[in-house]
């Protein structure tokens, strides 16, 4: 067992395990740690605890120590001066007339360096921008380019269902999402229809899966044969996953009659088959 404490550096962001030491950490307490971008402060999300071995990788980082009154006010100044570097740094890409857009600056606890997050359709030689700011900030610059999810994550937004962005207001990291969870799901297939602002695959296709995959395995499939509680055998023309209502087809009856999973029994089950350029375009919108 291993004693940790996790911290986080953004208010929505993958939490990392540091070794506490004699440090007792208190949900809510910041703490001054060393990490590979360098000397960071961050926001104690998992006081002290003992966990497996196997859930951290060795060695773990030391807590330098807790933030104090003065460490918090180094915090406040960084943020002015990362609002201070992104306008410089439009400015700069502006003059050098380069084809990127810049999305965040994040400046380290210790000044060492500053960090700007841009987003570009094609390969953007920075060099000259990197020196035009190394000039101005005399600090270790560093440019990365970040792809659209992570652009969504940085800014936020609201989502078709009128709330904030699932990775904005809680999703530590991206899940992995498919086609197949929305063909599960039975939601539309249509690309436009079940991508997010950004363009990928929905991130809240991932938040009822499991729920959707264990009622998958209790409910018959479109298109599946099933006998009814008359004896008399029918095909499956509609599902409701959620309330378990089956609209079955009967040869004894032209309309359609409802009823429960739990009172039909499957002899036969059916995959639904989606055309290729159906597919294709789904394909394009998975996050690879």
């Amino acid at each position: 067992m291993k004693e940790i404490v996790g911290v986080r550096f953004k208010s929505v962001g993958k939490i990392y395990y540091f070794s506490p030491g004699d440090i007792k950490a208190q949900v809510g307490d910041h703490a001054i740690v060393e990490t590979v971008r360098g000397v960071e402060c961050g926001e104690v999300v998992i006081a002290n605890r003992e966990i497996d071995d196997e859930a951290v990788s060795s060695p773990l980082k030391p807590i330098i120590r807790l933030a104090d009154e003065n460490d918090m006010k180094i915090v406040e100044k960084n943020k002015q001066r990362e609002k201070d570097a992104f306008k410089i740094c439009e400015e700069k890409i502006a003059f050098r007339k380069l084809d990127m857009k810049l999305v965040d600056v994040e400046c380290t606890f210790d000044n060492n360096k500053l960090l700007f997050y841009f987003i570009a359709e094609n390969r953007v030689d920075f060099r000259e921008l990197v020196k035009d700011l190394a000039a101005v900030f005399r600090t270790r610059i560093e440019l990365r380019q970040i792809g659209v999810r992570d652009e969504a994550k940085i800014l936020g937004g609201l989502g078709i269902c009128g709330r904030e962005f699932c990775c904005k207001a809680y999703m530590g990291d991206f899940q992995p999402v498919s086609i197949k969870m929305a063909k599960e799901q039975g939601l539309s297939l249509n690309p436009t229809k079940i991508s997010g602002t950004c363009g990928r695959l929905m991130c809240c296709l991932k938040n009822e899966q499991n729920a959707y995959e264990a009622l998958l395995k209790i409910t018959p499939k479109m298109g599946a044969i099933v006998v009814t509680p008359e004896g008399d055998k029918g095909r499956v023309e509609d599902v409701n996953l959620i309330t378990g209502k089956l609209r079955v087809k009967t040869d004894k009856s032209e309309v359609p009659v409802t009823l429960d999973r739990s009172e039909v029994k499957l002899l036969k089950d059916a995959e639904i088959k989606i055309n290729r350029e159906e597919l294709k375009a789904l394909k394009n919108l998975e996050d690879k």
